[in-house]
């Protein structure tokens, strides 16, 4: 149970984050959420309730991130799920979009984990986002694939320098997420058809699959260091 636990998820405005707030809120946390879409995350805290606050936070902006933990003070538990991911051909893709890409996921985790772990309390944790892309080549995926292998690197290293503070990553597979909102509903759906008919459990996944794994990481104070799969068997396929 996490009564009397304060846990911070950036990116908790929609999709898993939000799934990991409400489930922290439902084991007797506090969750306080930051994410850089005003409207959503005014949405997020109607869900949410009395105990959840919220903050507007770009994490690609090194100075914002500062001033954020600054602000917010002692907590217990950092979650990082929030970030702008592309993919697309190497040879076609502009340099811009891929420097986006390590902005958003891999400059921002960077931010948030070096700011906020001197506001965790020892007993506290740290949860990374990489991806499956960082563990099976995909075409297509060879920016996002290498800024989720970054992430993971980052994480288990941090996991020596910042202890005990416990530092764990999470990599999740093909999810069903406001994420993709912006592709065609049929091609979504065939996309997702086409994935779930490869993987051992024939689904796609749901963002309570993947909040479920932040609250291990958050709630196991023996592990430390890991990269916590959640792709329904897509590595192995």
């Amino acid at each position: 149970m996490l009564q009397n636990q304060k846990v911070v998820i950036i990116g908790g405005s929609s999709g898993i984050g939000l799934e990991a707030a409400k489930q922290v809120i439902a084991l007797g946390g506090e969750v306080i959420i930051a994410s850089r879409s005003e409207e959503k995350l005014q949405n997020a805290k109607e869900q949410l309730g009395a105990k959840a606050s919220a903050h507007t936070l770009d994490t690609t902006d090194e100075q914002q991130v500062k001033s954020f933990f600054e602000t917010i003070g002692t907590f217990d538990h950092l979650v990082i799920s929030a970030a702008v991911t592309s993919g697309g051909s190497f040879l076609h893709t502009e340099t811009a979009q891929a420097r986006e890409l390590f902005e958003s996921k891999f400059w921002g985790q960077y931010y948030a984990a070096k700011y906020g772990a001197p506001n965790i309390s020892p007993n506290g944790s740290i949860t990374l986002f990489s991806g499956v892309v960082a563990y099976k080549s995909m075409i297509g995926s060879s920016v996002l694939g290498a800024v989720n292998a970054a992430v993971s690197n980052l994480g288990q290293t941090l996991a020596l320098e910042l202890a005990p503070i416990r530092v764990n990553i999470l990599s999740p597979g093909i999810i069903d997420t406001p994420s993709r909102s912006k592709m065609p509903e049929d091609a979504r759906n065939d996309f997702y058809t086409s994935v779930a008919g490869k993987l051992p459990v024939q689904r796609v996944g749901k963002a309570e699959d993947t909040a479920q794994g932040v609250l291990y990481l958050i709630q196991n104070g023996f592990v430390t260091g890991t990269v916590l799969h959640v792709d329904g068997g897509h590595r192995i396929i």
